[in-house]
Protein backbone atom coordinates (compact mmCIF):
# COMPACT_ATOMS: atom_id res chain seq x y z
CA UNK A 1 0.00 0.00 0.00
CA UNK A 2 2.80 2.34 0.69
CA UNK A 3 4.37 1.57 -2.35
CA UNK A 4 1.15 2.58 -4.21
CA UNK A 5 0.82 6.00 -2.56
CA UNK A 6 4.48 6.65 -2.90
CA UNK A 7 4.58 6.01 -7.12
CA UNK A 8 1.23 7.87 -6.99
CA UNK A 9 2.74 11.15 -5.41
CA UNK A 10 5.05 10.85 -7.41
CA UNK A 11 3.15 10.87 -10.83
CA UNK A 12 1.49 13.93 -9.63
CA UNK A 13 4.82 15.57 -8.93
CA UNK A 14 5.67 14.50 -12.14
CA UNK A 15 2.57 16.02 -13.92
CA UNK A 16 3.28 19.19 -11.62
CA UNK A 17 6.51 19.59 -13.10
CA UNK A 18 5.62 19.56 -16.53
CA UNK A 19 3.10 21.59 -16.77
CA UNK A 20 6.01 24.49 -16.25
CA UNK A 21 4.60 25.61 -12.80
CA UNK A 22 8.26 25.20 -11.37
CA UNK A 23 9.69 27.07 -13.91
CA UNK A 24 9.31 30.89 -13.20
CA UNK A 25 12.24 32.26 -10.97
CA UNK A 26 9.59 34.24 -9.30
CA UNK A 27 7.45 31.32 -8.63
CA UNK A 28 10.57 29.80 -6.73
CA UNK A 29 11.49 32.95 -5.00
CA UNK A 30 7.65 33.07 -3.42
CA UNK A 31 8.54 29.51 -2.13
CA UNK A 32 11.59 30.16 -0.33
CA UNK A 33 10.06 32.77 1.72
CA UNK A 34 7.34 30.85 2.49
CA UNK A 35 10.02 28.56 4.09
CA UNK A 36 12.10 31.49 5.44
CA UNK A 37 8.83 33.01 6.95
CA UNK A 38 7.69 29.43 8.29
CA UNK A 39 11.30 28.73 10.29
CA UNK A 40 10.45 32.38 12.29
CA UNK A 41 6.98 31.01 13.16
CA UNK A 42 7.61 27.16 13.91
CA UNK A 43 10.90 28.29 15.57
CA UNK A 44 9.74 27.20 19.10
CA UNK A 45 8.56 24.16 18.20
CA UNK A 46 11.49 23.12 16.06
CA UNK A 47 13.84 23.52 19.09
CA UNK A 48 11.30 21.48 21.28
CA UNK A 49 11.49 18.91 18.64
CA UNK A 50 15.02 19.07 18.33
CA UNK A 51 15.72 18.72 22.49
CA UNK A 52 13.19 15.91 22.07
CA UNK A 53 14.91 13.66 19.54
CA UNK A 54 18.73 15.07 20.67
CA UNK A 55 18.72 16.76 23.62
CA UNK A 56 19.92 20.28 21.54
CA UNK A 57 19.98 23.05 23.96
CA UNK A 58 18.31 25.93 22.39
CA UNK A 59 21.20 27.97 21.23
CA UNK A 60 22.68 24.70 19.50
CA UNK A 61 19.53 24.39 17.56
CA UNK A 62 19.13 27.48 16.33
CA UNK A 63 23.64 28.28 15.67
CA UNK A 64 23.46 24.68 13.58
CA UNK A 65 20.40 24.20 12.26
CA UNK A 66 17.69 26.98 11.87
CA UNK A 67 20.36 29.78 11.69
CA UNK A 68 21.76 28.32 8.97
CA UNK A 69 19.24 26.82 6.67
CA UNK A 70 17.75 30.37 7.01
CA UNK A 71 21.01 31.78 5.95
CA UNK A 72 20.78 29.14 2.72
CA UNK A 73 17.18 30.73 1.84
CA UNK A 74 18.62 34.55 1.91
CA UNK A 75 21.40 33.71 0.20
CA UNK A 76 19.15 32.18 -2.63
CA UNK A 77 17.08 34.74 -2.68
CA UNK A 78 19.55 37.41 -3.26
CA UNK A 79 21.39 35.46 -6.05
CA UNK A 80 18.37 33.50 -7.58
CA UNK A 81 18.08 35.63 -10.91
CA UNK A 82 21.50 35.26 -11.33
CA UNK A 83 21.83 31.76 -11.10
CA UNK A 84 19.23 31.11 -13.15
CA UNK A 85 20.06 33.34 -15.78
CA UNK A 86 21.39 32.00 -19.45
CA UNK A 87 25.15 32.15 -19.59
CA UNK A 88 26.57 33.35 -23.03
CA UNK A 89 29.49 31.61 -24.26
CA UNK A 90 32.16 32.39 -26.83
CA UNK A 91 31.14 31.01 -30.34
CA UNK A 92 33.54 29.36 -32.51
CA UNK A 93 34.45 31.13 -35.80
CA UNK A 94 33.28 28.27 -38.18
CA UNK A 95 29.74 28.08 -36.36
CA UNK A 96 28.86 32.22 -37.15
CA UNK A 97 26.45 33.71 -37.17
CA UNK A 98 25.11 32.47 -34.43
CA UNK A 99 25.56 32.74 -30.72
CA UNK A 100 26.06 30.17 -27.70
CA UNK A 101 25.09 30.25 -24.35
CA UNK A 102 24.30 27.36 -21.50
CA UNK A 103 20.87 27.36 -19.67
CA UNK A 104 20.53 25.36 -16.31
CA UNK A 105 17.10 23.73 -16.14
CA UNK A 106 15.64 21.21 -13.41
CA UNK A 107 15.95 17.72 -13.68
CA UNK A 108 12.53 17.33 -12.15
CA UNK A 109 11.45 15.80 -9.35
CA UNK A 110 14.03 15.06 -6.87
CA UNK A 111 14.25 13.09 -3.95
CA UNK A 112 16.24 13.99 -0.59
CA UNK A 113 16.79 11.54 1.78
CA UNK A 114 18.41 13.26 5.12
CA UNK A 115 20.11 11.60 8.60
CA UNK A 116 18.94 11.93 12.18
CA UNK A 117 21.87 14.23 13.14
CA UNK A 118 21.21 17.32 12.08
CA UNK A 119 17.38 16.52 11.09
CA UNK A 120 16.43 20.02 10.20
CA UNK A 121 19.36 21.34 8.30
CA UNK A 122 20.22 18.15 5.95
CA UNK A 123 16.60 18.02 5.34
CA UNK A 124 15.68 21.75 4.23
CA UNK A 125 19.31 23.05 3.25
CA UNK A 126 19.29 20.61 0.02
CA UNK A 127 15.50 21.09 -0.27
CA UNK A 128 16.34 24.91 -0.58
CA UNK A 129 18.72 24.05 -3.18
CA UNK A 130 16.26 22.04 -5.02
CA UNK A 131 13.61 24.16 -4.93
CA UNK A 132 15.68 27.37 -5.89
CA UNK A 133 16.94 25.27 -8.89
CA UNK A 134 13.13 24.51 -10.08
CA UNK A 135 12.48 21.45 -8.90
CA UNK A 136 9.94 19.71 -7.13
CA UNK A 137 10.83 17.19 -4.10
CA UNK A 138 9.87 14.13 -2.12
CA UNK A 139 11.69 14.98 1.46
CA UNK A 140 12.38 11.69 3.30
CA UNK A 141 13.87 12.27 6.84
CA UNK A 142 15.30 10.08 9.23
CA UNK A 143 13.22 7.65 11.12
CA UNK A 144 15.03 8.13 14.16
CA UNK A 145 14.21 11.78 14.80
CA UNK A 146 10.87 11.47 14.99
CA UNK A 147 9.59 14.84 16.53
CA UNK A 148 11.98 16.73 13.93
CA UNK A 149 10.05 14.54 11.05
CA UNK A 150 6.44 15.30 12.64
CA UNK A 151 7.76 18.96 12.58
CA UNK A 152 9.03 18.99 8.94
CA UNK A 153 5.88 17.16 7.62
CA UNK A 154 3.87 19.49 9.36
CA UNK A 155 4.83 22.69 8.01
CA UNK A 156 5.62 21.32 4.57
CA UNK A 157 1.91 20.09 3.91
CA UNK A 158 0.95 23.79 5.63
CA UNK A 159 3.43 25.56 3.05
CA UNK A 160 2.93 23.46 -0.74
CA UNK A 161 0.66 21.56 -1.89
CA UNK A 162 1.88 17.88 -2.30
CA UNK A 163 1.92 17.71 -5.92
CA UNK A 164 4.97 19.89 -5.18
CA UNK A 165 6.59 19.04 -1.75
CA UNK A 166 5.99 16.12 0.07
CA UNK A 167 7.38 14.21 3.16
CA UNK A 168 7.53 10.86 3.65
CA UNK A 169 8.06 9.59 6.76
CA UNK A 170 8.87 6.03 7.84
CA UNK A 171 11.83 3.26 7.69
CA UNK A 172 13.29 0.99 5.58
CA UNK A 173 10.36 -0.13 4.00
CA UNK A 174 9.42 3.48 2.71
CA UNK A 175 12.96 3.74 1.47
CA UNK A 176 13.04 1.08 -0.25
CA UNK A 177 9.85 1.85 -1.34
CA UNK A 178 11.32 5.50 -2.51
CA UNK A 179 14.56 3.96 -3.95
CA UNK A 180 12.34 1.90 -6.20
CA UNK A 181 10.49 4.71 -7.83
CA UNK A 182 12.29 6.65 -11.19
CA UNK A 183 13.46 9.70 -9.87
CA UNK A 184 15.21 12.36 -11.94
CA UNK A 185 17.51 13.20 -8.69
CA UNK A 186 18.24 12.05 -5.75
CA UNK A 187 20.64 13.42 -2.83
CA UNK A 188 21.75 11.20 0.19
CA UNK A 189 23.02 12.01 3.29
CA UNK A 190 23.91 9.32 5.83
CA UNK A 191 26.21 6.43 6.10
CA UNK A 192 28.44 4.60 3.96
CA UNK A 193 26.37 1.46 3.83
CA UNK A 194 23.47 3.13 2.88
CA UNK A 195 24.94 5.22 0.55
CA UNK A 196 26.02 2.22 -1.37
CA UNK A 197 22.59 0.60 -1.22
CA UNK A 198 20.92 4.39 -2.58
CA UNK A 199 23.73 4.12 -5.71
CA UNK A 200 22.91 1.12 -6.56
CA UNK A 201 19.60 0.98 -6.83
CA UNK A 202 19.90 4.84 -8.61
CA UNK A 203 22.43 3.37 -10.92
CA UNK A 204 19.64 0.88 -11.82
CA UNK A 205 17.35 3.63 -13.41
CA UNK A 206 20.86 5.94 -14.35
CA UNK A 207 19.30 8.11 -12.16
CA UNK A 208 22.10 11.10 -10.79
CA UNK A 209 22.49 11.35 -7.50
CA UNK A 210 24.87 13.57 -4.83
CA UNK A 211 25.94 11.73 -2.02
CA UNK A 212 26.79 13.14 1.56
CA UNK A 213 28.71 10.36 4.00
CA UNK A 214 31.24 10.78 6.16
CA UNK A 215 34.74 8.92 7.37
CA UNK A 216 37.26 9.28 9.88
CA UNK A 217 37.89 13.09 9.85
CA UNK A 218 41.51 13.63 11.04
CA UNK A 219 42.71 16.55 12.86
CA UNK A 220 46.18 17.53 12.96
CA UNK A 221 47.95 19.41 15.42
CA UNK A 222 52.26 20.52 14.24
CA UNK A 223 53.89 21.57 16.64
CA UNK A 224 53.71 25.30 15.84
CA UNK A 225 50.52 25.41 16.33
CA UNK A 226 48.44 27.47 19.00
CA UNK A 227 47.87 24.66 21.38
CA UNK A 228 45.30 26.54 23.66
CA UNK A 229 43.76 27.73 20.35
CA UNK A 230 44.06 24.25 18.94
CA UNK A 231 41.98 23.02 22.04
CA UNK A 232 39.27 25.21 22.30
CA UNK A 233 38.56 25.24 18.73
CA UNK A 234 38.98 20.98 19.00
CA UNK A 235 36.46 20.12 21.98
CA UNK A 236 34.07 22.67 20.50
CA UNK A 237 34.31 21.10 16.91
CA UNK A 238 34.49 17.55 18.55
CA UNK A 239 31.67 17.27 21.03
CA UNK A 240 28.64 19.73 19.68
CA UNK A 241 25.97 17.56 19.21
CA UNK A 242 27.78 14.78 21.47
CA UNK A 243 30.35 14.15 18.19
CA UNK A 244 27.20 13.22 16.07
CA UNK A 245 28.58 15.66 13.24
CA UNK A 246 29.91 14.26 9.47
CA UNK A 247 32.42 16.46 9.49
CA UNK A 248 33.74 16.70 13.57
CA UNK A 249 37.50 15.56 14.02
CA UNK A 250 37.24 11.77 13.96
CA UNK A 251 40.78 11.73 15.94
CA UNK A 252 43.67 14.06 16.86
CA UNK A 253 46.60 13.44 14.57
CA UNK A 254 49.46 15.36 16.57
CA UNK A 255 52.97 15.89 16.50
CA UNK A 256 55.18 13.33 19.62
CA UNK A 257 56.62 16.44 20.90
CA UNK A 258 53.29 18.84 21.74
CA UNK A 259 50.93 16.04 22.92
CA UNK A 260 50.97 16.06 27.02
CA UNK A 261 50.51 19.81 26.21
CA UNK A 262 47.47 19.41 24.29
CA UNK A 263 45.93 17.18 26.31
CA UNK A 264 45.89 19.33 29.08
CA UNK A 265 44.39 21.85 27.28
CA UNK A 266 41.57 19.89 25.83
CA UNK A 267 41.04 18.69 29.53
CA UNK A 268 40.71 22.55 30.37
CA UNK A 269 38.72 23.73 27.70
CA UNK A 270 36.08 20.36 28.12
CA UNK A 271 35.81 22.28 31.88
CA UNK A 272 35.07 25.52 30.51
CA UNK A 273 32.89 24.86 27.93
CA UNK A 274 30.69 21.56 29.57
CA UNK A 275 31.57 22.02 33.25
CA UNK A 276 33.24 19.40 35.79
CA UNK A 277 30.21 17.21 35.24
CA UNK A 278 28.79 17.34 31.66
CA UNK A 279 26.10 14.66 31.91
CA UNK A 280 24.25 17.42 34.54
CA UNK A 281 25.00 19.82 31.80
CA UNK A 282 21.49 20.92 30.64
CA UNK A 283 23.34 22.49 27.71
CA UNK A 284 24.77 19.10 26.28
CA UNK A 285 22.60 16.50 24.15
CA UNK A 286 22.54 12.79 23.96
CA UNK A 287 23.35 10.05 21.88
CA UNK A 288 20.40 9.45 19.16
CA UNK A 289 19.17 5.34 20.60
CA UNK A 290 20.34 2.54 22.14
CA UNK A 291 22.22 1.05 19.58
CA UNK A 292 24.22 3.76 18.97
CA UNK A 293 25.19 4.36 22.60
CA UNK A 294 26.27 0.51 23.36
CA UNK A 295 28.69 0.84 20.12
CA UNK A 296 30.16 4.05 21.78
CA UNK A 297 30.65 2.07 24.78
CA UNK A 298 32.16 -0.90 23.00
CA UNK A 299 34.68 1.42 21.33
CA UNK A 300 36.03 2.84 24.88
CA UNK A 301 39.02 1.77 26.62
CA UNK A 302 39.20 2.26 30.24
CA UNK A 303 43.01 2.28 30.47
CA UNK A 304 43.26 4.63 28.10
CA UNK A 305 40.69 7.37 28.94
CA UNK A 306 42.31 10.42 30.32
CA UNK A 307 39.80 12.25 31.10
CA UNK A 308 35.50 11.60 30.55
CA UNK A 309 34.37 8.40 30.18
CA UNK A 310 30.85 8.88 32.32
CA UNK A 311 28.28 7.15 31.03
CA UNK A 312 24.42 7.16 31.78
CA UNK A 313 22.65 4.59 29.71
CA UNK A 314 19.45 5.67 30.89
CA UNK A 315 19.67 9.24 29.39
CA UNK A 316 21.56 7.36 26.74
CA UNK A 317 24.46 10.09 27.49
CA UNK A 318 28.05 9.61 27.20
CA UNK A 319 30.35 12.72 28.82
CA UNK A 320 33.46 14.35 26.41
CA UNK A 321 35.92 11.69 26.34
CA UNK A 322 39.97 12.27 25.17
CA UNK A 323 41.86 9.25 24.74
CA UNK A 324 45.52 8.64 24.80
CA UNK A 325 47.96 6.96 24.02
CA UNK A 326 45.12 5.73 21.17
CA UNK A 327 47.32 3.46 18.43
CA UNK A 328 45.87 2.41 14.63
CA UNK A 329 45.05 -1.46 16.03
CA UNK A 330 42.48 0.06 18.78
CA UNK A 331 38.78 -0.20 18.17
CA UNK A 332 38.40 3.23 18.31
CA UNK A 333 40.68 3.94 15.40
CA UNK A 334 38.72 1.32 13.15
CA UNK A 335 35.65 2.87 12.55
CA UNK A 336 34.20 6.47 12.30
CA UNK A 337 33.01 7.26 15.83
CA UNK A 338 30.43 9.41 15.68
CA UNK A 339 29.57 10.30 19.18
CA UNK A 340 31.85 12.16 21.83
CA UNK A 341 35.23 10.61 21.98
CA UNK A 342 38.43 11.64 21.24
CA UNK A 343 41.33 9.54 20.83
CA UNK A 344 44.59 11.39 20.41
CA UNK A 345 47.62 9.50 17.74
CA UNK A 346 51.13 10.79 17.02
CA UNK A 347 53.53 11.01 14.62
CA UNK A 348 56.80 11.68 13.85
CA UNK A 349 56.86 13.67 10.87
CA UNK A 350 53.91 15.44 8.78
CA UNK A 351 55.00 13.20 5.99
CA UNK A 352 54.30 10.14 7.55
CA UNK A 353 50.84 11.87 8.78
CA UNK A 354 50.00 12.42 4.99
CA UNK A 355 50.64 9.22 4.00
CA UNK A 356 49.18 7.61 6.42
CA UNK A 357 45.80 9.29 6.13
CA UNK A 358 46.03 8.77 2.20
CA UNK A 359 46.56 4.90 2.88
CA UNK A 360 42.82 5.15 3.80
CA UNK A 361 39.71 6.10 2.71
CA UNK A 362 39.53 10.01 1.38
CA UNK A 363 37.54 11.60 4.83
CA UNK A 364 35.02 14.32 4.66
CA UNK A 365 37.20 16.93 5.92
CA UNK A 366 39.97 17.12 7.19
CA UNK A 367 41.79 20.00 9.86
CA UNK A 368 44.91 21.39 10.83
CA UNK A 369 46.46 23.87 13.27
CA UNK A 370 49.91 25.23 12.37
CA UNK A 371 51.69 28.36 11.87
CA UNK A 372 53.96 27.34 9.61
CA UNK A 373 52.74 28.06 5.73
CA UNK A 374 54.71 25.28 4.18
CA UNK A 375 52.52 22.75 6.12
CA UNK A 376 49.24 24.26 5.68
CA UNK A 377 50.30 24.31 1.91
CA UNK A 378 51.21 20.51 2.41
CA UNK A 379 48.43 19.13 4.09
CA UNK A 380 45.74 20.89 1.93
CA UNK A 381 47.47 20.00 -1.53
CA UNK A 382 48.95 16.15 -0.52
CA UNK A 383 46.22 14.96 1.52
CA UNK A 384 42.96 13.74 -0.19
CA UNK A 385 39.76 14.96 1.63
CA UNK A 386 36.34 16.57 0.80
CA UNK A 387 36.84 20.12 2.63
CA UNK A 388 38.15 21.65 5.67
CA UNK A 389 39.57 24.51 7.83
CA UNK A 390 43.15 26.06 8.73
CA UNK A 391 43.47 26.44 12.68
CA UNK A 392 39.65 26.16 12.95
CA UNK A 393 37.05 22.86 12.87
CA UNK A 394 33.31 22.91 11.15
CA UNK A 395 33.27 26.47 10.07
CA UNK A 396 33.52 25.89 6.21
CA UNK A 397 30.38 24.24 6.02
CA UNK A 398 28.37 27.02 7.52
CA UNK A 399 28.87 29.37 3.94
CA UNK A 400 26.53 29.48 1.50
CA UNK A 401 29.54 30.61 -0.74
CA UNK A 402 31.50 27.63 -1.08
CA UNK A 403 30.50 24.25 -2.20
CA UNK A 404 30.52 21.36 0.79
CA UNK A 405 30.88 17.85 -0.22
CA UNK A 406 33.25 15.04 -0.24
CA UNK A 407 35.44 12.75 -2.33
CA UNK A 408 35.77 9.22 -2.78
CA UNK A 409 34.30 7.00 0.05
CA UNK A 410 33.11 10.36 1.92
CA UNK A 411 31.30 11.17 -0.87
CA UNK A 412 30.03 12.58 -4.32
CA UNK A 413 28.48 16.26 -5.37
CA UNK A 414 28.48 19.02 -3.38
CA UNK A 415 25.97 21.54 -2.32
CA UNK A 416 25.28 24.93 -0.79
CA UNK A 417 24.56 27.98 -2.21
CA UNK A 418 25.56 28.08 -6.47
CA UNK A 419 27.27 25.03 -5.74
CA UNK A 420 23.30 23.51 -4.79
CA UNK A 421 22.06 25.57 -7.46
CA UNK A 422 24.08 23.42 -9.86
CA UNK A 423 23.68 20.20 -8.39
CA UNK A 424 19.68 20.40 -8.75
CA UNK A 425 20.50 22.06 -12.25
CA UNK A 426 21.51 20.12 -15.92
CA UNK A 427 23.01 22.84 -17.80
CA UNK A 428 22.21 22.44 -21.34
CA UNK A 429 24.49 23.62 -24.01
CA UNK A 430 22.77 25.37 -27.18
CA UNK A 431 23.72 26.71 -29.95
CA UNK A 432 21.27 29.49 -31.68
CA UNK A 433 21.82 29.62 -35.21
CA UNK A 434 20.46 32.11 -37.69
CA UNK A 435 19.11 31.02 -40.98
CA UNK A 436 20.83 33.47 -42.89
CA UNK A 437 23.57 32.81 -44.57
CA UNK A 438 23.76 29.04 -44.79
CA UNK A 439 27.53 29.20 -45.65
CA UNK A 440 28.12 26.08 -47.73
CA UNK A 441 31.25 24.54 -46.83
CA UNK A 442 30.10 21.99 -44.64
CA UNK A 443 27.74 20.60 -47.03
CA UNK A 444 29.56 17.40 -49.69
CA UNK A 445 30.84 17.73 -52.22
CA UNK A 446 33.95 18.98 -50.61
CA UNK A 447 36.68 20.44 -52.81
CA UNK A 448 40.26 20.69 -52.00
CA UNK A 449 39.89 24.66 -51.19
CA UNK A 450 36.89 23.66 -49.09
CA UNK A 451 38.94 21.50 -46.99
CA UNK A 452 41.84 23.91 -46.32
CA UNK A 453 39.30 26.41 -45.11
CA UNK A 454 37.45 23.64 -42.49
CA UNK A 455 41.12 22.95 -41.25
CA UNK A 456 41.76 26.91 -40.87
CA UNK A 457 38.48 27.08 -39.31
CA UNK A 458 38.76 24.38 -36.68
CA UNK A 459 42.00 25.32 -35.63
Amino acid sequence: MESIYIQTVLQKQKAFFSAGKTFPVSTRKTALKKLLDSLESYESELTSALHTDLGKSAAESYMCEIGLVKSEIRHMLRHLSEYARPCRVHTPIGQMPSHSYIKPVPYGTVLIMSPWNYPLLLSLDPLVDALAAGNTAVLKPSAYAPATADILEKIIKKLYPPDYVTVIKGGRQENAALLDCNFDYIFFTGSKPVGKEVMRKASERLIPITLELGGKSPCIVDETADIRLAARRIVFGKFINCGQTCVAPDYIYCADSIKDKLIKELQIQIKKQYGTRPLENPAYGKIINKRHFDRLCGLMDSSKIICGGQTNAKTLQISPTVMAPVTWEDAVMGEEIFGPLLPVVTYKSLREAAAKINSMDAPLALYIFSSSKKAIRFATEQIRFGGGCVNDTLVHLATSNMGFGGVGASGMGSYHGKAGFDTFSHKKSIVDKKTFPDLPLRYRPHSKLDIRLIRLFER
